[in-house]
């Protein structure tokens, strides 16, 4: 099987448009066959305030009414995704950018409601993605862009969770690619000390990742976004890489931030 890069950039450096060229740079330049996936950053939340609506959290989750729906759909799959389009073909990359309606490449289902109605946002089940589509995509030597839109096959859009969307693709296309997922944010790594950014943890194997958790190296934030990158691996995925965008150059060294492997 060949290579497949699925990189997924989030928030801080959506919102830096310097950062956001320097990392697009760099991802450009990655060897063979690669695949983008992107957040929203903080812009959504920003033109929503402008159009006087609020934009609700809770836990850190946005919760998607009808009218936030149409702001982060501009934004997402408008506004940033096309920037990112555009400054990649800057760069003699032929992105493709896309939302999952588009060639019915990402189905989801509407969040069911429990505790919390979180509107019109999108979960992504097993056999949601169109790895065929995909494939002729980069078979021809598309790049796909992808926006954090989903569609539920009836004509409804969902906004999804861009994390998410990266690992599904990944474990998808692990049947036919031997697939890279690489999240790209601000920090070096998982770091063994949080106040020391050179304090990269370089590799962690899925049985210690209990440990540091039990010890508390690990907390937070970065214990979901390891158990959906331990998934992955265990679903197909071949490895997993968390680290600093700036740093995405090193990753053709294999010396990019921290590597998770079975």
């Amino acid at each position: 099987m060949s290579g497949l890069n699925i990189v997924k950039i989030g928030g801080n450096i959506i919102d830096d448009p310097l950062q956001l060229k320097s990392f697009l740079e760099k991802f450009s330049s990655l060897p063979g066959r690669s695949i983008l996936v992107h957040g929203g950053g903080k812009i959504a939340t920003k033109i929503a305030a402008d159009m006087g609506i609020e934009a609700k959290m809770v836990e850190g989750r946005r919760i998607t009414d009808a009218a936030m729906l149409d702001v982060v759909t501009m934004v997402y799959a408008g506004l940033t995704n096309k920037n990112i389009v555009a400054e990649l073909q800057k760069y003699n990359c032929n992105a493709i950018g896309l939302c999952g309606a588009d060639a019915n490449v990402i189905r989801a289902i509407k969040r069911p409601v429990k505790e919390i109605d979180y509107g019109f946002v999108g979960d992504i089940l097993a056999d949601s993605v169109n790895t065929s589509a995909i494939k002729k995509l980069l078979e021809v030597e598309f790049t796909p862009v992808f926006s954090a839109i989903t569609h539920n096959g009836s004509g409804q859009l969902l906004n999804t969770n861009a994390d998410t969307i990266a690992s599904s693709l990944a474990i998808a296309l692990s049947r036919i690619y031997e697939v890279s997922l690489i999240y790209c944010f601000e920090k070096n790594g998982v770091l063994s000390d949080v106040n020391d950014e050179h304090s990269v943890i370089e590799t962690i194997k899925s049985t210690e990742f209990e440990q540091l958790k039990e010890n508390k190296v690990i907390h937070d934030g970065m214990i979901p976004k390891l158990h959906n990158a331990f998934e992955a691996i265990s679903k197909g995925v071949n490895n997993v890489y968390i680290g600093n965008a700036n740093n995405l150059h090193l990753f053709q060294q294999r010396k990019f931030g921290t590597c998770l492997i079975a």
